[in-house]
C-alpha cells in the first residue's frame, strides 16, 4: 500500500509508520514525509562516502545498508554496523555540513526516505514541535551509538 502524504506517493502503509518513526504519531509521521523524498540504491551503491561533505540523512524502509571505515591499508574497510529497517543514516549531515565519517553502501537493494538539510530548516521553522521531536530523535541515536562504539572500545583495551 502507499501513502499519499500532501501528494507524494511514499512506499508506506499507514501501519508503516511506527516502525519507521517510533518517536512520533501516526499523524505526526504522516506529516513529517512531506518533508521527505523517496530514493533507492541498487545492491552495492554508494549512500555516502567517508570524507564527503553531505547534505541529507535517510531512513531506511527497505534493504540493508553496511556501515563501513577504511582501515590503514588503502582499499580495505571494517565492516562498522548492518542497518535494517527504521534505521536512521547521515544525521549528523543535517546539523552541520561536516564531512562524512563512514561510507555507507546499500548491502541489498534499498529504499530510503531522504530529509534534507534544507528540509530539516523548512520543517523547523513550518512545524518546530515536530523538528524538535526529530531532533531529540538524532540525539537519542547518537547518544546510543556513542556507548555502543565507548563499550567495545573499553573491550579492546
Amino acid at each position: 500500500m502507499v501513502v499519499d502524504a500532501n501528494q507524494r506517493n511514499l512506499p508506506l502503509a499507514r501501519g508503516d509508520f511506527q516502525e519507521i518513526f517510533p518517536f512520533l504519531t501516526a499523524d505526526e509521521s504522516e506529516l513529517f514525509c512531506s518533508y521527505l523524498e523517496v530514493q533507492e540504491w541498487p545492491v552495492d551503491g554508494v549512500l555516502m562516502q567517508d570524507g564527503d561533505t553531505g547534505d541529507f540523512m535517510g531512513f531506511l524502509i527497505d534493504g540493508r545498508l553496511a556501515v563501513k571505515k577504511e582501515t590503514s591499508f588503502p582499499g580495505k574497510h571494517t565492516l562498522v554496523a548492518i542497518l535494517e529497517r527504521g534505521s536512521m543514516v547521515g544525521e549528523i549531515a543535517v546539523i552541520e555540513p561536516s564531512p562524512r565519517n563512514a561510507t555507507v553502501v546499500a548491502a541489498e537493494k534499498s529504499t530510503l526516505l531522504i530529509l534534507t538539510r534544507e528540509g530539516l530548516d523548512r520543517l523547523l521553522d513550518e512545524h518546530h514541535e515536530l523538528g524538535i521531536k526529530l531532533l531529540k530523535r538524532i540525539i537519542h541515536v547518537l547518544g546510543s551509538r556513542l556507548r555502543k562504539a565507548s563499550e567495545r572500545l573499553a573491550l579492546l583495551l
